[in-house]
C-alpha cells in the first residue's frame, strides 16, 4: 500500500487526479458487488448480461458526476482533515439514495428480484469504508513518523528532540508541521503545558503531556540534568506574556545547554511547508505589556505609497523598510551611507520584496544628492530616520553630530517641501529633553527645526495644511538596536565578561524595535487627518516604566545560563560624559495631550519660528567653520529654550504655542 501511495503521488497533479478518479470509481464498483454478497442478495439478472453491464456503466457515470459536484477531487490528501471525510460521507449517503431511488423507478417498469433496501444500507457503509480508507491511510503516512520508517529512507538524519512550551491547540499545530516536514529537523517529545491544570500524561498525536504549570521549571530542570536528553526547548507565539516563569525557563534551558528557539508563523502550506522558529530575543527579557498593532489602519496608510526611510540600513530604519514592505507599500527607498548596511539590508528584507525595494548610497546632508534621490523617488512619505547617536563619541565628534543630526534634517525637510512630499516624519529621541550632550541638543534642535516647519507650513486660511506636513516622534532606546545597552551587554556576555556599567542607579526607558516601529507609522497615519488646533508637531510615545540598567543586565546574564557575579563579573565605571543617570520623555514647558490612540500621546511645546530657526542655523554654520564647539552649543541651546541670552549673531524673537487639547 505504502509503494502504490508513493507511486500515485509521483505523478504530475493531473495524472494523479485522474488516477484517483478512477479508484474512486472502481471503489463504488466493489462496494456494490460487496453489498450484494454481504446481504447474500440473489438477483434476477445476470450480472455480466448487457442490462447488467448497461446498469454497472450507470452507476459509474452517476457516481463520477456526484463526486465531482460534491468536490471530492479539491481537496489535498496530505491535509485532509474531518470536513474532507464528512464530504465522503454525504457524497456516499446522497449516491445511496440516487441509486436506491433509481432501483425504485426501474421496478415499476421492470420487478426485479433479490434488491430491497438492506442493500442499500450495506452498499453506503461500505462504500464510505473502502473511499475513504486509502485517504485516511495516506494522511496516516504523512502526519506520522511511520512515513520515514515505512519508506525506509535511508538517508533519513537523527531528528533532534525538543520540548514544546505553550498551549495545547498550538502544540497540536507544531507537532503535525514538524512530522510532515522533510527533512525532518527536530521531533516533539514532550509538551509543556501553559494551561494550568492540564492533564499530565495526556497525550496529542502520541506526544505527551510532561509538565503543566506551576511545575514547568521543575520539570525541565530535569531535562537539563541530563536525566532525560533534550536537545530543543520550543516556545509557543506569545509565551513571554502569558507566563512569569519565562526567563527562568530560558535561563535553565541555556545553562543546560539546551538551545532556545520561539514559533514565530507557518512559512507556507505546501508539502515542504515548515514551522518558521526565531532566537528568543533578548528584549523579551522586559516583559512589558504591550498594545496590538492597528494593522487595519497602518496597512490602509502605508499600502500602495511610496515611502522613503533616511538611515534605512541602521536599527529603526530597517524595520521600518521591512514594515512598510510587509503593509503593502508600493515602493521604498533607502537613503543611507553605509555600504555594508545596505548589504546587510538586502539579507534581512524578504527576497519576494526585493523587486520594490531600492536603495542609494547617499549623504543626507548633501542637498544635490538628496534632491535627487526625491526628485527621482518622488516618495508619499520621508521617515527620517538618519542620525548618529552615541552619546561619548558624540561629545568628541561634536562636528559630525551638528552636520548630520541638525544640517542633515534640514536638508531632507527642505527638499521634501521643494519636492511637494505630501508628509515629512523625524525620529526623534527621549535624548532631546532638557539634554546635557550633543547628541540630546542636536536632537532638540532637529525637532524644533521640523516643528517650526510645522507651523509655518500650516498657512492656509481655512486652517488646512499647505504643502509638507512635518512631524517628530519622540520615543527612548530600542531593545536590541546597533549599539544599544542589550546588544553591548550580550556581547560581554558570550566572551565570559565583565559587563560593564556605568552606574547602578541609571535607568532607561526600553521599547521593542517592532513596537516602536508600528507606533511611528500609527503616528503618521494620525497626523495625516489632523488639522487646525488639534494638529500636533510632536508626538509621544508611551514607553512605560523606567527600567534599571543593572537588571536589565542581572537577567541577561540569569538568561544565558549564567550567575550574575559569580559566572559573569559586573563592573561599574562611573558616568561618561553628556549621559544622565535618569531620561524623560517630557520637559519642565511640555505638556502631554492624550489621544484616542494607545500608546501614543500629542506634544505641546514651545516652538521659535521658522525665520528665527533660519537665522540660528546660520550662526551655527559660521561657528561650524571657525570650529568654535562653545558657539555653536550656544546656538543650540538657543533653539532649545528661547528665552534664554542669544549670541551676538543672532536675534530671537518669543516664543509660539502650537497644539491644543483636542
Amino acid at each position: 500500500m505504502t509503494s502504490y501511495a508513493e507511486a500515485v503521488f509521483g505523478f504530475r497533479p493531473k495524472m494523479r487526479r485522474v488516477i484517483i478518479m478512477v479508484q474512486d470509481l472502481l471503489m463504488v464498483l466493489v462496494a456494490v458487488a460487496l453489498s450484494l454478497v454481504l446481504s447474500r442478495s440473489d438477483l434476477s439478472f445476470d450480472a455480466f448480461s448487457y442490462e447488467g453491464l448497461v446498469t454497472w456503466v450507470g452507476i459509474v457515470l452517476i457516481s463520477h458526476l456526484l463526486f465531482r459536484y460534491c468536490g471530492l477531487y479539491t481537496t489535498i490528501w496530505r491535509f485532509a482533515s474531518t470536513p474532507d471525510f464528512f464530504n465522503i460521507l454525504k457524497s456516499c449517503a446522497i449516491l445511496t439514495v440516487v441509486l436506491y431511488t433509481l432501483s425504485l423507478m426501474f421496478r415499476f417498469i421492470q420487478p426485479v428480484a433479490g434488491l430491497n433496501e438492506r442493500q442499500f444500507i450495506v452498499f453506503f457503509l461500505v462504500s464510505f469504508t473502502i473511499i475513504s480508507a486509502p485517504r485516511l491511510f495516506y494522511r496516516f503516512l504523512r502526519d506520522g513518523a511511520s512515513w520515514g520508517i515505512l519508506t525506509h529512507r535511508a538517508n533519513k538524519v537523527q531528528a533532534k528532540r525538543a520540548l514544546f512550551v505553550g498551549r495545547l491547540g498550538e502544540a497540536d499545530l507544531i507537532i503535525r508541521f514538524t512530522r510532515t516536514a522533510e527533512p525532518a529537523d527536530y521531533s516533539i517529545a514532550g509538551i509543556m503545558a501553559t494551561e494550568r491544570g492540564a492533564s499530565l500524561g495526556t497525550r496529542i498525536q502520541g506526544v505527551p503531556v510532561v509538565a503543566s504549570r506551576p511545575r514547568l521549571i521543575d520539570v525541565l530542570e530535569d531535562y537539563a540534568a541530563g536525566t532525560r536528553s533534550i536537545d530543543l526547548l520550543i516556545f509557543g507565539s506569545g509565551v513571554e506574556h502569558e507566563i512569569e516563569e519565562y526567563s527562568e525557563l530560558v535561563r535553565v534551558a541555556r545553562h543546560g545547554g539546551i538551545t532556545v528557539l520561539q514559533f514565530s508563523r507557518l512559512s507556507q502550506l505546501g508539502q515542504e511547508g515548515k514551522i518558521v522558529l526565531d532566537e528568543v530575543e533578548m528584549e523579551t527579557i522586559l516583559r512589558r505589556p504591550t498594545v496590538p498593532s492597528d494593522i487595519a489602519r497602518i496597512g490602509a496608510f502605508v499600502g500602495g505609497k511610496r515611502v522613503l526611510v533616511t538611515g534605512g540600513a541602521g536599527s529603526i530604519g530597517r524595520t521600518l523598510v521591512k514594515r512598510s514592505l510587509e503593509l503593502g507599500a508600493g515602493a521604498v527607498l533607502v537613503a543611507d551611507n553605509s555600504e555594508f548596511g545596505i548589504f546587510q539590508l538586502s539579507q534581512y528584507v524578504d527576497e519576494k520584496d526585493h523587486d520594490r525595494l531600492k536603495v542609494r548610497i547617499v549623504d543626507v546632508a548633501d542637498r544635490r544628492q538628496m534632491t535627487r534621490v526625491v526628485m527621482e523617488f518622488k516618495p508619499d512619505i520621508i521617515f527620517h530616520a538618519a542620525a548618529l547617536k552615541h552619546v561619548p563619541l558624540l561629545e568628541e565628534n561634536w562636528e559630525s553630530a551638528i552636520q548630520t543630526n541638525v544640517f542633515g534634517t534640514l536638508v531632507c525637510a527642505e527638499v521634501a517641501a521643494k519636492c511637494g512630499v505630501p508628509q515629512f516624519l523625524l525620529i526623534s529621541s527621549d535624548k532631546a529633553v532638557d539634554p546635557t550632550s550633543v547628541l540630546g541638543i542636536t536632537k532638540r534642535a532637529a525637532e524644533q527645526l521640523v516643528s517650526a516647519l510645522h507651523e509655518s507650513h500650516a498657512i492656509a486660511p481655512d486652517g488646512r495644511r499647505s504643502g509638507t506636513k512635518f512631524i517628530a516622534v519622540r520615543f527612548g532606546n530600542v531593545f536590541g538596536s546597533n549599539g544599544s545597552v542589550a546588544t553591548i551587554f550580550q556581547a560581554q556576555i558570550e566572551a565570559g565578561g565583565p559587563v560593564t556599567i556605568t552606574d547602578r542607579r541609571m535607568t532607561r526607558y526600553f521599547m521593542t524595535v517592532a513596537e516602536a516601529v508600528d507606533l511611528v507609522i500609527m503616528a503618521a497615519a494620525d497626523a495625516q487627518s489632523r488639522n487646525g488646533k488639534d494638529d500636533y508637531a510632536i508626538y509621544m510615545l508611551d514607553m512605560g516604566k523606567p527600567v534599571p540598567i543593572l537588571e536589565v543586565a542581572e537577567t541577561m546574564i540569569r538568561m544565558a545560563g549564567k550567575t550574575p557575579y559569580a559566572d559573569i563579573p559586573i563592573r561599574f565605571t562611573g558616568i561618561r560624559p553628556g549621559e544622565k543617570l535618569h531620561e524623560t520623555l517630557q520637559g519642565a514647558n511640555e505638556e502631554i495631550i492624550t489621544l484616542d490612540i494607545a500608546k501614543i500621546f500629542g506634544l505641546r511645546t514651545d516652538v521659535v519660528a521658522w525665520p528665527t530657526v533660519q537665522a540660528a542655523l546660520a550662526a551655527l554654520q559660521v561657528a561650524m567653520k571657525s570650529q568654535d564647539k562653545a558657539s555653536a552649543l550656544a546656538v543650540l541651546a538657543q533653539l532649545h529654550r528661547p528665552e534664554t541670552p542669544a549670541p551676538d549673531t543672532l536675534q530671537v524673537t518669543g516664543p509660539r504655542t502650537v497644539g491644543q487639547a483636542g
